[in-house]
């Protein structure tokens, strides 16, 4: 099959998506102007059909931590490919997905000892939710408000977002949530001692909330006490995303399931993971008749296995996460002169290159803006960094004034302070917008038609 022919020859990719995938999100490009022909990445950049080269801080939803078409990790696949490998056995074993497992074991340290492979982050939460009930014998799950476990139907049920969760209930009994900082809280969901699981964020991804001093460790704590297993997901955070391997280090945590996902083939191939401690694995795991209490088809294959491989390898042969804290240092240090700069920014906030803005202001203009749709300001920001300074980045969610990156490792410093720059003077475009654009903005946004 020629693929560079067949996509050549394509029809419009925006219509042929919008004809047999879907076509409400095609309208949303559309309509905020993202509706670009891509051609080609690398690295923290990617090209359209003119050769305009765009700066990329979303990173695939933070799947591309080494960089896009990271060229090791490529080399890898290819040569994996030319192995003619045995590939998913069934009932048979093969080196990769040990090697691997044996990698993610060392680098979590603490409890976990023991690896099972998935195909998705949300794959690696229902599988922690689904174990440790069977682990502990308690129906209970509990987790965090405005936290994110995924979007499939047990991770659902976890989700601490009304606008995942409101239109698909009702979802799964024996899931509670509680508000992300309070421990007060936590306790008196677990005190029942019927609660399989505490599953949280480290760092909150959708809106990037980092834990207030403490939180953490105490919710570990109270898990112990209670005899909760403490599961953080670290689908977005881990792999050097916040400047450590996995974020709950920076609290000296030892939790007793980690879920990853996203950047562990570098973007090449779907592949998750759920890491727990040999305890919870034995308690379910507990017998032949047993051996197989939960598996996917597709995981773990062989493909997935080498990417993973290559990219912890690429983080360590290029000191990538130790550049992600220097990174994301600078880019703190330079972006929070920003809430002393414009009225409208309310906070800046991050950890390594896990980095968000948040709005808020009293203003006409800024008012009405809200009222329309909350948030709204902060589209105003995100559009014309995109159309006018060829950066994408990304509203970090639903009714959320919050603007949120998660860029690829390998940035510059000079990226950064183009972003910077590129930033503060669509702030002090955005916050000065003539009544016409503004009510261009309603209808951009689909309101007031």
């Amino acid at each position: 099959m020629d693929v560079r022919g067949l996509i050549a020859n394509a029809p419009d990719e925006h219509e042929l998506w919008a004809r047999t995938i879907n076509p409400q999100f095609v309208r949303v490009l559309r309509t905020i102007g993202f509706d670009r022909k891509w051609v080609s990445a690398d690295g923290a950049h990617i090209v359209d059909a003119d050769g305009n080269r765009y700066l990329d801080l979303l990173g695939g939803f933070g799947m591309y931590n080494v960089g896009r078409n990271n060229p090791s990790v490529r080399a890898a696949l290819v040569e994996a490919l030319e192995l003619d490998t045995p590939g998913m056995l069934a009932m048979g074993v093969t080196a990769l997905p040990g090697l691997l497992a044996d990698e993610l074991i060392q680098r979590a340290g603490g409890r976990i000892g023991r690896c099972l492979f998935t195909n998705s982050g949300t794959e690696a939460n229902e599988a922690a939710i689904k174990l440790a009930r069977a682990a502990t014998k308690r129906p209970r799950v509990v987790s965090a408000d405005h936290g994110f476990h995924g979007l499939t139907l047990g991770s659902l049920s976890a989700n601490g977002n009304e606008e995942s969760t409101k239109r698909f209930q009702p979802l799964l009994p024996g899931f509670a949530q509680v508000p992300f900082g309070d421990l007060d809280a936590l306790e008196r969901e677990l005190r029942s001692e019927d609660a399989a699981l505490f599953l949280v964020e480290p760092v909150q991804g959708k809106g990037v909330n980092l834990p207030p001093p403490g939180y953490l460790e105490g919710a570990q704590q109270l898990c112990r006490r209670y005899g909760t297993l403490f599961c953080v997901d670290e689908v977005m955070s881990g792999f050097g995303r916040t400047g450590r391997m996995f974020a709950h280090q920076h609290w000296g945590l030892e939790p007793d399931l980690v879920t990853v996902a996203k950047a562990l083939s570098g973007g090449y191939v779907p592949v998750g993971a759920l890491l727990m401690a040999r305890s919870v694995h034995e308690a379910v795991f507990d017998s032949m008749q047993h051996a197989m209490s939960h598996g996917s088809t597709f995981a773990p294959n062989e493909l997935a296995m080498v990417a993973g491989l290559a990219m912890l390898h690429e983080l360590d042969e290029r000191a990538l996460v130790p550049r992600v804290a220097q990174l994301g240092d600078r880019l703190l240090a330079e972006t929070r002169q920003l809430v002393d700069e414009f009225d409208v920014v309310k906070d800046v906030r991050g950890i390594g290159l896990m980095w968000a803005i948040e709005f808020e202001g009293d203003s006409r203009m800024y008012r009405m803006l809200d009222r329309a749709q909350r948030g709204l300001f902060a589209q105003l920001v995100v559009v014309p960094l995109f159309t006018e300074h060829r950066i994408l980045t990304q509203v970090a969610g639903h009714d959320m004034a919050v603007v949120r990156i998660l860029p690829p490792f390998v940035l510059s410093d000079a990226d950064v302070d183009e972003f910077v720059e590129a930033l503060r003077t669509t702030i002090g475009r955005a916050r000065k917008m003539p009544s016409s654009l503004t009510k261009f903005a309603l209808s951009a946004a689909g309101i007031g038609r």
